[in-house]
């Protein structure tokens, strides 16, 4: 899959997640340089680093190439490693009644307060 990096919005997302050029290197598994070439538009990654990057910035694969305008992704992507909890409640989430899911959305929403 052939797709252009919008290097703009890459920079976009970064800045919206507060993120030093460093930090996100770091997140994207690059080196600095090979970062800022890839944010500058100096270099196009391939369609993978794509979706690194897209995961890192928490959006989308299109909207980085810019193929949509909604930057907020429609899935997210849980690591059983890095966060057994939400992803215990995820996979469980499929097996309650619509009356317990929205409860437990209530409850939610009451912690985050």
């Amino acid at each position: 899959m052939k797709s252009t990096l919008n290097c703009e919005r890459l920079k976009e997302q970064r800045l919206k997640l507060g993120l030093s050029k460093i930090e996100a290197s770091k997140l994207t598994h690059l080196t600095q340089s090979g970062y800022v070439r890839y944010e500058s538009g100096e270099r196009n990654p391939a369609y993978p680093m794509i979706m690194v990057m897209a995961a890192a910035f928490k959006t989308t694969p299109e909207y980085l190439t810019g193929s949509i305008d909604d930057p907020t992704p429609d899935y997210i992507v849980i690591d059983r490693k890095k966060s057994p909890e939400a992803f215990y409640i995820a996979e469980h989430i499929g097996d309650m009644s619509l009356d317990q899911r929205l409860r437990l959305m209530a409850y939610f929403d009451e912690l985050g307060k």
